[in-house]
């Protein structure tokens, strides 16, 4: 069941990825930042997952993410930043009146979250 709920994470964050690809070039952007995170956050869970580690939240996700794998140097200050960048950018897109993101920062983020997703994969146990 374990096994199955990872694979099912990492399902989970390609496919939201793509929506976000698509939400992006529809004109969504806020919505494709939104997707964009989630994609990032199901493929943290997945690992978290693999790892035996519980989170009852998206802040406890990002305090683990650091505790659990930044600290222990198995993954980048850099790239866990960015999955920090991404809450933020998500939670101003979902929560914040008259605002709309701008297309190249936006652009910018999906090579990185791409590189991310790949990242906590390749952490899974095999």
């Amino acid at each position: 069941m374990k096994d199955e709920n990872i694979a099912y994470r990492i399902k989970r964050a390609r496919e939201t990825y793509k929506d976000a690809e698509v939400l992006y070039e529809m004109g969504s952007i806020n919505s494709s930042i939104n997707r964009l995170y989630y994609a990032a956050f199901y493929a943290t869970i997945a690992l978290l997952l693999d790892k035996n580690i519980e989170v009852k939240s998206h802040n406890g996700v990002k305090q683990k993410l650091g505790e659990e794998f930044v600290l222990k140097g198995l993954i980048s200050k850099d790239l866990a930043r960015k999955y920090s960048i991404l809450s933020d950018y998500r939670h101003k897109g979902d929560y914040d009146d008259l605002f709309e993101f701008d297309q190249e920062i936006v652009k910018n983020l999906f090579d990185p979250v791409k590189e991310y997703i790949d990242k906590m994969e390749s952490l899974l146990s095999p």
